[in-house]
């Protein structure tokens, strides 16, 4: 018999890959029950409604991107480099937060959860210790890097087609160079 973290655990994995394909409009509560070898029944029983599940896969990504992205003061470049590689490794997260947004659906982290806040004193911190433009916001830049880190995964058909002979860890390289040609203190 299955425990009740194991179920929600289940639920939780089938409903991101039905989120991510389908997103919150039209994904299916029976779809995500049965990939979840689980009833619809048990699926309310642990989630209130369709939304409130599409709120939980959110949060589970966001604690899982966060917890694999750290940002160190001392090397904010890797910062994008491993932004890149998370974007990569887990497309269905982009894809969700991209559906989150396309359905206006308004999303913060879990309200315990500190880890934007802890990039943007990691900025703040790179920018006292002189590594970091101090002229750019940390709560504007920390955008930017993401936008940087993530810019071959939302680029343009045609971007992609015109690089499609380009290994992956060349354009990770082409981030990272360029966040630090951003990242450059002026002097």
């Amino acid at each position: 018999m299955s425990s009740t973290t194991d179920v929600r655990t289940r639920i939780l994995l089938a409903a991101r890959s039905e989120f991510a394909a389908y997103g919150l409009a039209g994904a299916r509560i029976d779809r995500i029950a049965k990939a979840a070898s689980a009833s619809k029944e048990r699926l309310y029983a642990h989630f209130v409604d369709k939304a409130a599940l599409f709120q939980a896969v959110l949060d589970v990504n966001a604690i899982e991107f966060h917890e694999g992205t750290a940002l160190d003061p001392t090397d904010v470049p890797a910062f994008v480099g491993l932004v890149f590689d998370h974007t990569h490794e887990h497309p269905e997260i982009l894809r969700m937060l991209t559906w989150a947004r396309l359905e206006g659906i308004d999303y913060d982290l879990p309200g315990h959860w500190p880890a934007p806040d802890a990039k943007v004193t990691a900025l703040r911190e790179a920018q006292e210790l002189g590594l970091v433009d101090s002229s750019w916001a940390p709560e504007e830049l920390l955008p930017i890097l993401f936008g940087v880190a993530q810019a071959w995964a939302q680029a343009p058909l045609v971007a992609q087609l015109n690089a499609q002979d380009t290994p992956r860890a060349a354009h990770r390289s082409s981030a990272v160079e360029a966040a630090r040609r951003i990242l450059r203190p002026k002097g």
